[in-house]
């Protein structure tokens, strides 16, 4: 199974935006497999562009994917099943993203997928190794 740390970040917010996609190695260390950026983004988009990156990453392969991002895990897991049920709307007005939205509840939903959410910020090692590659990538930095 893949283990996989997720992370984005745009600044400012909104502005140029970076995601990263970590991958935990067996021997405890870890490598950036996938970056990607946008000149105008926020946060939360890059947050969902990093798991979808995620998800393509892993392919066919079961994988775990850890985030600190608390809104997409609750997207996934929460709030699509019933947005998609209902014909891609809320009650309470347009889904923002909705485009990340679909393609990442689609990928999520036929693939061998485990969310872990990690607290964001407080020294974990490879949440902080996501939060400094998504920088990096937001400046422009490639693989």
């Amino acid at each position: 199974m893949k283990i996989l740390w997720t992370d984005g970040s745009a600044n400012p917010n909104p502005g140029p935006g970076g995601f990263a996609v970590i991958e935990e190695q067996p021997d405890g260390s870890g490598k950036p497999v996938v970056l990607g950026s946008e000149k105008d983004s926020t946060n939360i988009r890059m947050e969902g562009l990093a798991m979808i990156a995620a998800i393509k990453y892993a392919a066919d392969e079961p994988c775990e994917i850890h985030s600190d991002s608390e809104f997409w895990i609750n997207v996934l897991t929460k709030w699509a099943p019933t947005w998609a049920n209902n014909g891609w709307q809320k009650k309470t007005g347009p889904i923002k993203n909705l485009d990340i939205v679909k393609e990442l509840y689609s990928l999520y939903s036929s693939h061998d997928v485990k969310l872990v959410w990690t607290r964001g910020h407080v020294g974990t090692k490879f949440n902080e190794m996501a939060d400094a590659w998504a920088g990096k990538a937001r400046s422009g930095t490639k693989l």
